[in-house]
């Protein structure tokens, strides 16, 4: 599976995936599961970088003192996400990711990396940017992606 980075808009982020053949409605399904709950942990600030305290104590977690007010209060919401599409061998889907951090992409291409291996094999994934096999709508079409305009 190969992964670009194309230019990058976080407020305006459209996600490529080309797989090696045309998904069934079952795969699909899959796939959208995926996305749905990356999104839905993003929603309610799973990505939040500024407060990785599990992470940072390393491998020694028994008796973990876990802060449930650490004095971060910055808020890491992802705000927006549209219904994914398919068109041939692509899937794509767009995204606001708002304030979360840059791990909540991480965690995605973990997760497709582990899918790419286990259900559906994906021929590469785009992030950001155009893709010239499959033109965006114009912006007045797209209006629906777009809640706040």
């Amino acid at each position: 599976m190969d992964i670009q980075f194309r230019e990058f808009n976080p407020f305006d982020v459209w996600i490529w995936l080309e797989f090696e053949t045309v998904l069934s409605g079952q795969e699909k399904q899959y796939l959208e599961e995926v996305f749905d709950s990356w999104f839905f942990l993003g929603k309610l600030g799973g990505f939040n970088a500024e407060n990785l305290q599990v992470q940072d104590a390393g491998y020694e977690l028994s008796y973990l003192d876990y802060h449930t007010e650490s004095g971060n209060n910055l808020m890491a919401l992802m705000h927006n996400m549209s219904e994914i599409e398919h068109e041939g061998c692509w899937a794509r889907c767009w995204f606001d990711l708002g304030t979360s951090d840059a791990i909540a992409l991480d965690v995605l291409l973990n997760a497709l990396q582990q899918f790419n291996q286990e259900f559906i094999e994906i021929k590469q994934v785009l992030i950001g940017g155009e893709n010239e096999d499959w033109l965006l709508p114009e912006r007045s079409d797209r209006d629906s992606f777009y809640p706040d305009t």
